[in-house]
């Protein structure tokens, strides 16, 4: 187990923290969410697939999160799952696997590896300052974009 305080994840061979990246960079998400009445953002790592089944081994494999199924309001559409892991074991297992993404999401992993913890309180109590660099913090985030400015492999490698 890696362990920061509060947040464990298993540790993950190199094929294994390999292979979760991929999914990650195809199938998934690496974002900031709000968690609560505060509108403070949390890391949140997330795989969408039709595979319980994967969800499910990945699960196991981390050691952390929750499969949640994804409604479909058209029948065509095939049952969809989503698995999540946030806060403090999603910035573990961004540790682990950052290394491994190819896309714009490396960029986004690596921003929260940085920055995150020395700009979060345990106890949500924030100076102005650090109200303000969290913020920045946040744009500069969700300005690391497949969109915008045109994306070339070699700004990932």
């Amino acid at each position: 187990m890696i362990k920061t305080s509060y947040g464990k994840v298993k540790r993950l061979s190199t094929p294994e923290s390999a292979y979760i990246a991929a999914l990650i960079d195809g199938e998934g998400t690496i974002s900031l969410t709000r968690h609560n009445k505060s509108g403070y953002r949390r890391p949140e790592v997330g795989i969408s697939n039709t595979e319980l089944k994967l969800l499910k081994w990945i699960k196991n494999l981390i050691g952390a999160g929750q499969i949640s199924l994804k409604r479909s309001h058209n029948k065509k559409h095939a049952m969809c799952y989503t698995y999540k892991i946030c806060n403090r074991q999603a910035f573990n297992l961004l540790a682990q696997i950052s290394s491994y993404l190819r896309t714009y999401k490396r960029k986004r992993a690596k921003l929260i590896l940085k920055n995150y913890k020395k700009l979060t309180l345990r106890n949500g109590k924030y100076s102005q300052k650090l109200l303000k660099q969290k913020k920045r913090l946040v744009e500069k985030f969700f300005a690391i974009s497949p969109f915008g400015k045109r994306n070339r492999i070699e700004d990932y490698l």
